[in-house]
């Protein structure tokens, strides 16, 4: 099963986008009907919001009075963070269950769950993949003018008691564009589904990782490869917060300014390798699959301890952002060396210019092959020759300590 959290702000086309997933296969969980549901008449939520509120946000006939209770949270937020309080983890229970039944029914589903502020309650790291629909702000006021019969000093004052919108693009893993036409936007929805959203189940359901085919190829530095490194460290880490020490953005992605092959490493650090072993099945089912076999990093320094440098890897299913999850023991040779190797870099503009030299001559070397392979044995004598030894003497001179972790745990 695949769950996706879709979201979007007020007037963005959030609904559109949510039906048309509908209409091609997708389950849809709309969180505005669960909220109206849990303050139905008669319920334990209305009951709670009533006791809150008071009497006048009830009208004649005993159900809520929205615009009443609108009036009083979207003139104060502590207000509107109070009713926040009462009614998301009622729409959360009831959204887990048509989540647990939905994936009985069909292990194949694709689940959307429509949650129009996952952004500002933290939810992203819930789901496989977040999708953002978007639109500029001074289109969202116009259609919150033209179809809700606002002024645009309140479509405005709606807009901000929202996420701003570069907050929630910054949680996109991926975005629809409905600044344009309706066919446009749907046009957009039809290739995430047939290119990303089918395979990327699909891969889930067989627990095998999405194809990679081709050489290795250096791509120039994408700003966006921090903020996608901490989007999936932290589904990793939710994934088994009692396993998961530490997760750590590696290699050539996490040095700022240093072309690299458009694929994430993510480093986990757990206690054991037995524990990388129990953290297997809760990987696969965040959409990070374990590669076969037993496997370890060259040894950079031939006479170290083989043991040292075990790990499990893992490797993303998502077609749309390849990524490699090392699963390292904490305090092993093959995790410091990861996490001193990523600093040095960042630390030594020389050496990062020689290794981006050697990445250079490894990927024009293997320019036609079929794969990665070659690319990466080719770089391994100037790491044990002169990557492994600097960074050991760099260690000592800057008396340098591994960070407890690179982005913050849940």
């Amino acid at each position: 099963m695949l769950k996706i959290g879709l979201t979007g702000g007020i007037a963005s086309g959030k609904s559109l986008s949510a039906r048309y997933l509908q209409s091609l296969g997708a389950v849809l969980i709309d969180a505005d009907e669960l909220a109206r549901a849990v303050v139905a008449p008669g319920s334990k939520g209305l009951a709670a919001v009533v006791q809150r509120f008071g009497p006048g946000v009830l009208g004649p006939d005993g159900a809520l009075y929205r615009a009443a209770l609108g009036a009083l949270i979207f003139a104060d937020s502590s207000e509107r963070d109070a009713l926040n309080a009462i009614i998301h983890p009622l729409v959360r229970a009831r959204a887990a269950e048509l989540v647990q039944a939905a994936a009985a029914d069909d292990d194949n589903a694709v689940v959307v769950q429509d949650i129009p502020l996952l952004v500002e309650t933290g939810q992203g790291s819930s789901f496989h993949l977040v999708l953002v629909v978007d639109a500029p702000v001074e289109l969202q006021i116009a259609r919150i003018v033209a179809h809700r019969g606002l002024n645009e000093a309140d479509a405005a004052a709606r807009i901000a008691a929202q996420a701003p919108r570069g907050d929630r693009l910054a949680a996109a893993d991926a975005v629809i564009d409905n600044s344009g036409t309706v066919e446009g936007t749907l046009r957009q929805m039809d290739r995430l589904w047939e290119q990303r959203l089918l395979p990327f189940v699909d891969n889930l359901r067989h627990g095998r990782v999405a194809g990679r085919a081709g050489p290795a190829v250096l791509v120039p530095p994408n700003p966006l490869w921090q903020t996608q490194a901490a989007r999936l460290s932290a589904r990793i880490a939710a994934a088994a917060p009692g396993e998961v020490l530490a997760v750590d953005h590696i290699g050539s992605t996490a040095v700022p300014g240093l072309p690299a092959k458009d694929v994430l490493d993510l480093q986990v650090r757990v206690r054991s390798l037995a524990a990388a072993d129990r953290l297997a099945p809760a990987l696969a089912a965040a959409g990070f699959p374990r590669l076969p076999g037993v496997l370890h990093d060259t040894p950079h320094a031939p006479f170290l301890d083989l043991a040292q440098w075990q790990k499990r890897l893992h490797a993303s299913a998502d077609p749309g952002r390849a990524a490699n999850v090392h699963v390292r023991v904490e305090g092993s040779a093959g995790a410091l060396f990861a996490l001193a190797f990523r600093d040095w870099l960042r630390a030594e503009p020389a050496a990062c210019a020689e290794y981006l030299s050697i990445k250079r001559g490894a990927a024009a070397q293997h320019s036609a092959d079929l794969g990665t392979g070659g690319y990466a044995v080719a770089k391994e004598p100037w790491f044990r020759d002169v990557a492994f030894p600097a960074v050991s003497r760099w260690t000592a001179a800057m008396e340098w300590t591994p960070p407890l972790d690179h982005f913050p745990l849940p």
